[in-house]
């Protein structure tokens, strides 16, 4: 048990770190249980509705959008945003 948690917490520090919240709209119903619960204030059901990532820069990335969605309509995606970044020799 303690190994999945561990597992999941280092999963979570990833998408922290790299990641993106990207909704599905077709599934959401636009209930804003999401935006309610972000705990910064971002409309993130604006994002959901539309289909496209949440590109607020103020987003953690937290994931209590996502842990709160009830139709399963938000996840969390690694992104390779910070890579570009990196010099020749990964650096």
């Amino acid at each position: 048990m303690l190994g999945g948690l561990l597992r999941r917490d280092s999963q979570r520090r990833q998408a922290m770190a790299a990641g993106v919240v990207v909704p599905e709209p077709e599934r959401c119903v636009e209930c804003g249980i999401c935006t309610f619960n972000c705990p910064l204030g971002i409309d993130v059901r604006a994002h959901a509705r539309v289909g496209k990532a949440v590109s607020d820069g103020y987003c953690l990335t937290c994931g209590d959008c996502v842990a709160r969605c009830p139709r399963g309509t938000l996840r969390l995606e690694t992104t390779d945003v910070f890579e570009a970044s990196r010099g020749l020799d990964g650096r």
